[in-house]
Order: C-alpha cells, then sequence, then structure tokens
C-alpha cells in the first residue's frame, strides 16, 4: 500500500466494479460474440451480420447525441435497434430482436468470475464499513454474487451521468448521510476513479492491477490518496 495523501477518517467505501472487483476483458468479450451469434440467429436478414456492425451504430449514435454515452445499456440498445433496422427487419421484429438481443446480453454479462480473495476482502469489509457500488457499466451485482457486501448499487443513466461527473459520488454521499471527505472512493481508472472522486471532495484508492508506474501514465490528472495492488490490501485498514 502507497501512501500520497493523508487519509482522513473513514466512515464509508465506494467502490467501482468492472475491472476493480474482478477481470472484465473477457466477460465483454465473451459476451459480445454470444450476442453476435444469436442476433445472427434471429433472422435471415441478420445472418452475415459483421462483428463491428453494432460497434459502427454505438459510434453513429455517440455522434448524433454526445450524452448517450452516460446510459451504456440504453446506448446498446438503441445500436442493436439500428442495425435491425438497418438490416431490412420491419419495426416490430427489430424491436422484438432488439428485446431478445438484450436479454442474451445480460445473461452472458453477468457470467463474472470475482476471485475468493476479493469476496473475502469485501466480507471483511462490509463488517466495518457500509460498502456501497458505483458503476458506469452494466453489471448486475445481485447476478454475479457481489450484491450481498453492498448497501446499494448506483449507476450511470439511471442515477446520473456517468464517472467522472461527480453525480454518482454525491448521491452516495446523500443517501449515506456523509460528508464526501468522509468516504472513500476504490477504482482502478485514474480518469473516472481516482480524479472523479477526489474533484468532488472525497478520498480515493487506486488499484493499479497492472503494475502501472502513476508517474509515469498519461491519465494520470490527480495523485489518489492510496495505491493498492489487490483488493484484500485494504483489510489493513480495519
Amino acid at each position: 500500500m502507497k501512501f500520497y495523501r493523508p487519509l482522513k477518517r473513514i466512515e464509508a467505501i465506494t467502490f467501482d466494479l468492472d475491472d476493480t472487483l474482478y477481470d472484465n476483458y473477457d466477460v465483454i468479450r465473451r459476451t459480445d460474440a454470444e450476442t453476435l451469434k444469436f442476433m445472427q440467429g434471429f433472422h435471415p436478414a441478420l445472418a452475415d451480420m459483421a462483428p463491428d456492425t453494432v460497434r459502427l451504430m454505438r459510434t453513429e449514435l455517440l455522434a448524433q447525441d454526445a450524452e448517450i454515452y452516460h446510459d451504456v445499456t440504453q446506448w446498446r440498445r438503441q445500436a442493436v435497434l439500428l442495425a435491425m433496422t438497418r438490416a431490412g427487419l420491419s419495426r416490430r421484429e427489430a424491436e422484438q430482436g432488439t428485446a431478445a438481443t438484450m436479454e442474451t446480453f445480460a445473461q452472458w454479462r453477468s457470467k463474472i468470475f470475482v476471485p475468493q480473495e476479493n469476496h473475502d476482502a469485501l466480507a471483511a469489509l462490509a463488517e466495518r464499513w457500509p460498502l456501497v457500488a458505483i458503476t458506469n457499466g452494466n453489471a448486475d451485482p445481485h447476478a454475479c454474487g457481489l450484491a450481498q457486501y453492498f448497501q446499494f448499487t448506483l449507476r450511470a443513466g439511471e442515477h446520473g451521468r456517468a464517472k467522472p461527473y461527480a453525480d454518482m459520488y454525491k448521491k452516495a454521499s446523500l443517501k449515506l448521510d456523509l460528508p464526501l471527505e468522509q468516504i472513500l472512493h476504490v477504482g482502478d481508472d485514474l480518469t473516472t476513479d481516482v480524479a472523479g472522486s477526489v474533484r468532488c471532495g472525497m478520498q480515493s484508492c487506486w488499484i493499479n492491477l497492472r503494475e502501472g508506474d502513476l508517474m509515469h501514465i498519461r491519465d494520470a490528472r490527480l495523485l489518489p490518496h492510496i495505491e493498492i495492488s489487490q483488493l484484500a490490501s485494504l483489510t489493513a485498514l480495519l
């Protein structure tokens, strides 16, 4: 554990989900592959759909509405609908296909492996402090066995703009009835998690899972209060 700023009193801890509590790369890769397979089998007009079709639709939608990225689930839903419509499906077929595709996506998106040591660390921390999940993504803590540790989950789109905007950090403070400076936020991203939480007055913990050097990473904007390389290190604060 490395200290960059003095820690103040901690009364609660908030956590990012993706790539902080589990490896998200393989989950997304497998989810995208299985979702594409489902779409290709849904209708003959979609049989030859290219792997990057939905991504290209997402890019097009983002160019039309820069705010759409705050809700990644709705963004994907609209991209799937646009892809199916462009392929020649009727509006009704496209809407049915989109609903079924999003169900498939959600099923595979929740097939997440959380290391036992992370379960153990969260359980220990939850005995001492209220824990909260704050995510820009669409993983479901209930489906992947993490909900038991959290008082509540805040999700971008539904509960405010995506990190690094302060919306969800401030909402967590209000729901916990605690000042921002008494909350420690833990996350892997130096922009959305570290800079976002520090700028709004929280304390910040960077979980450095790839042996990065904070002094030589381009997107390092603000120093976290502490740096750890594994979640279990946080139990030293108990």
